[in-house]
């Protein structure tokens, strides 16, 4: 005698009741826990059909899984077909021929159509399939024109044909660039925080716990105005710069001089006067090239008057 319980479904069915009652999150869900349930009371009518008393929940579900990847590869190869011939609906030729592509004897399905063992199910309660809903929506929908056949494929979504920007313009307005800049701000400062902690010595407020709330350590310099009498980095370069121009202003000014000299022979007088470098020392050229750094400019010694 056969288990009523395999026709059913037998405890796996129970466990999908079960799950069923729960709230389910879409309709999506809903729709292939049906489907799903009508494989496994079609695999149990199978069992019962076969002499099986009762079967284990992994053999259900295995043979329900085989049988949903064997209908799902007919359903494929079927629209395969269908769409080779310029079609978008498949008819039972394509579905005949799928059948005979996997290898299944088409002449044996009306016998085992008309067994006489065989049980009746009832019929799946109506569902509804899910909606997908269109991610983008532009213009109207075009349809077919009287010179195309209306089981022709229908056109495609107007987004994919007519241009739609996406970006965005940029935000002018003052205050939310003001905060922008503030949270950029705050978000570099924070990651280099982090970095330097982790890179470097850190100071806790907690002795128990080291990681909370790490502090960079503080550095204690002996002489602490001392990096405020030195120059930076930036100053000693312009400072080299001004050098080497003053020197290549020197050396324009003694091949000056020199050429002078050889051209007036009769200057003997006027040259004894000179200093030994051939050049006259400038007092706008010393005064344009005043250091601002006054911790960088020469020393000037006072001057000393003797009593007479």
């Amino acid at each position: 005698m056969a288990d009523p319980a395999v026709a059913s479904g037998g405890p796996l069915n129970a466990g999908v009741r079960g799950s069923a009652g729960k709230a389910t999150s879409s309709p999506a869900e809903n729709y292939l826990l049906a489907r799903r349930r009508t494989l496994q009371v079609v695999v149990s009518a199978l069992l019962t059909e076969s002499g099986f008393e009762s079967a284990e929940k992994a053999a259900v579900e295995t043979l329900t899984e085989m049988l949903q990847s064997y209908i799902t590869e007919i359903g494929r190869c079927a629209k395969a077909y269908c769409e080779h011939t310029a079609r978008s609906v498949p008819t039972l030729s394509d579905t005949v021929v799928t059948l005979i592509e996997m290898g299944f004897n088409v002449d044996t399905l009306p016998i085992y159509a008309k067994r006489s063992q065989r049980m009746v199910i009832t019929a799946p309660p109506v569902t509804n399939a899910p909606v997908t809903p269109k991610a983008l929506s532009a213009g109207q929908k075009r349809t077919h024109p009287a010179h195309i056949p209306s089981h022709f494929p229908e056109f495609p979504d107007p987004h994919t044909y007519i241009k739609t920007p996406t970006f965005r313009e940029p935000v002018s307005d003052y205050q939310v660039v003001r905060e922008k800049a503030a949270t950029q701000r705050r978000d570099v400062e924070r990651a280099l925080t982090r970095f330097i902690a982790k890179t470097g010595e850190t100071q806790s407020l907690f002795k128990d716990d080291i990681t909370t709330f790490p502090l960079i350590a503080a550095r204690p310099s002996t002489i602490p105005y001392l990096s405020a009498l030195l120059p930076s980095e930036l100053e000693l370069q312009a400072l080299e710069e001004t050098d080497s121009s003053e020197q290549d202003d020197q050396t324009d000014g003694e091949n000056t001089a020199g050429n002078a000299i050889s051209d007036d022979p009769g200057a003997d007088k006027e040259n004894s006067m000179l200093p030994p470098s051939g050049v006259v020392p400038s007092t706008k050229a010393s005064e344009d090239n005043v250091i601002d750094n006054p911790y960088l400019r020469p020393v000037k010694k006072p001057k000393v008057r003797r009593k007479k």
